[in-house]
C-alpha cells in the first residue's frame, strides 16, 4: 500500500464538508483487501447534511484498537498555486486540500494496516463532518457502534497534533467550547429625541465590559486558563440619525475542565441580565473538556513515537477541538498525527518523509496493541 499514492486519491476526491461519496469510495476500495468488512450510511438533511460515514472493523478477538477521523475538509478559498483538490508533488511536499487534515492520516494508518498481520481487532471510524457541525457524523457513528455492540478498548484520532517536528505532540485532551448570542432590546427612536427612544448599545457594552473581567480560573496542571472572548458587536444600523432597535453580540468560551458549558452559559446570562434585564441569550455548548489522564495508551502511542522517529513527544491539551469529545465516552482517546502548520491554508502541504514515517509510527501501534 503506497500511503503517497493513496493520500492523492483521497485529495483528489473533492469532500468540502459535509462530504460523502467519492473519497468514501476511494478509502472503501483500499480496505476492502486488507480484509476489513466497510458498512456505510449516509444521514441527516440540508443545512447540516448529507453526511456519509465509514466504519471498518477487522478481526474479532483481543484488544479492539481503532483508528478515528474524518474525509470531509474545509472550502479551499481561492489562490491556490495548483488545484485544491489535483495533488500535486512539487519538491518534497504534496500539495492539496485535506493533506494535512486529515486525509494523510487516514492514508498513513491504512498504509500502517496493511503490513501489520490481521491479529487482534481493529476498526476505523471515519465521518464526513467534523469540519461542520458534527451533527450526523462521529455522534451518529457511536449510536450506530452501540446498535452493533461495538466499543474499542482504545482509540486513536489522526488528527495534525505535531507542531514543529512531526512526533513532538499528542493530544491527551482538549478544552471545551461554547458560542454565546447576547440580544439586548432597545426602542427606535431619533438621536435629537433620545427620551423618546431606548438606547440598547449602552446596556450591552456594560454588560460586555463586566463579562471582559470575569477570570474564570487560573488553569491547572494539564489545561490552560479558561477565556471568554467577544467575537462580534451587531446593531445593523445604517443610519446616523437613528438610535437602533437593538444590539447583539458573540461570545466565545474555551474551557478547561474546571468549567462545564450549561453553567458558563448560565453565568453569562445572570451578567447581561443586571445589566439588561428584558436581553436574550442564547448559548450552544459544542464540546465540553475533557482529559485521558496520562496512562497505558499515551506511554503505548509516545513509546512507538521514540522507536520511530527518536523523540519523545509532549503531551499537551492544547488547540480546538475534534470529535475526540465524542468518542472519549467510548473509552481511552489520544490524537496524534501530521505537522499542523498549514492545515485550513492556501496551499496546504505535507512533506513526503512524513507520511511515510506516519505511517511507519501506525504501524509500530498496531505491532505493540497486538504484542500486549
Amino acid at each position: 500500500m503506497d500511503v503517497v499514492e493513496l493520500t492523492k486519491a483521497l485529495i483528489a476526491a473533492e469532500s468540502v464538508t459535509p462530504a460523502r461519496g467519492g473519497v468514501f469510495d476511494v478509502l472503501e476500495a483500499a480496505l476492502i483487501p486488507l480484509g476489513f468488512a466497510v458498512e456505510r450510511f449516509v444521514e441527516g438533511t440540508a443545512p447540516d447534511g448529507p453526511v456519509e460515514n465509514l466504519l471498518a472493523t477487522r478481526g474479532t478477538a483481543g484488544t479492539h484498537f481503532a483508528f478515528a477521523g474524518h474525509l470531509d475538509v474545509v472550502p479551499p478559498g481561492e489562490g491556490w498555486a495548483s488545484g485544491a483538490f489535483a495533488p500535486e508533488i512539487r519538491g518534497d511536499l504534496l500539495y492539496g486540500r485535506g493533506a494535512v487534515d486529515m486525509k494523510g492520516a487516514i492514508a498513513a494508518f491504512v498504509a500502517a494496516a496493511a503490513r501489520v498481520p490481521a491479529e487482534g481487532r481493529t476498526s476505523l471510524i471515519i465521518t464526513g463532518d467534523e469540519e461542520g457541525p458534527a451533527t450526523f457524523g462521529t455522534p451518529r457513528l457511536i449510536e450506530r457502534m452501540a446498535e452493533r455492540d461495538i466499543r474499542p478498548d482504545l482509540c486513536l484520532v489522526g488528527e495534525p497534533t505535531s507542531a514543529n517536528r512531526l512526533g513532538d505532540t499528542i493530544k491527551i485532551g482538549r478544552r471545551g467550547s461554547t458560542v454565546i448570542w447576547i440580544d439586548v432590546p432597545g426602542r427606535q427612536g431619533h438621536v435629537a429625541y433620545p427620551h423618546l427612544a431606548d438606547n440598547p448599545i449602552p446596556k450591552l457594552i456594560a454588560a460586555l465590559a463586566e463579562i471582559d473581567e470575569i477570570v474564570l480560573d487560573a488553569g491547572n496542571a494539564w489545561f490552560q486558563a479558561s477565556n471568554i472572548e467577544v467575537t462580534d458587536i451587531f446593531t445593523g444600523n445604517p443610519a446616523t440619525n437613528v438610535i437602533p432597535g437593538n444590539a447583539r453580540a458573540r461570545l466565545s468560551v474555551r474551557f478547561n475542565d474546571e468549567q462545564k458549558g450549561p453553567e458558563l452559559i448560565a453565568r453569562i446570562e445572570a451578567t447581561v441580565r443586571r445589566h439588561a434585564p428584558g436581553a436574550e441569550v442564547k448559548g450552544t455548548v459544542y464540546g465540553e473538556a475533557f482529559l485521558t489522564q496520562p496512562g497505558a495508551l499515551s506511554s503505548l502511542v509516545a513509546g512507538a513515537i521514540e522507536a520511530r522517529l527518536g523523540i519523545v513527544p509532549e503531551l499537551s491539551t492544547s488547540g480546538g477541538t475534534s470529535d475526540a469529545r465524542y468518542l472519549v465516552k467510548l473509552c481511552p482517546v489520544v490524537e496524534f498525527g501530521l505537522i499542523n502548520a498549514t492545515m485550513h491554508k492556501l496551499d496546504e502541504a505535507v512533506a513526503l518523509a512524513d507520511l511515510a514515517a506516519l505511517a511507519d509510527v501506525y504501524e509500530e501501534v498496531l505491532r505493540r496493541v497486538a504484542a500486549a
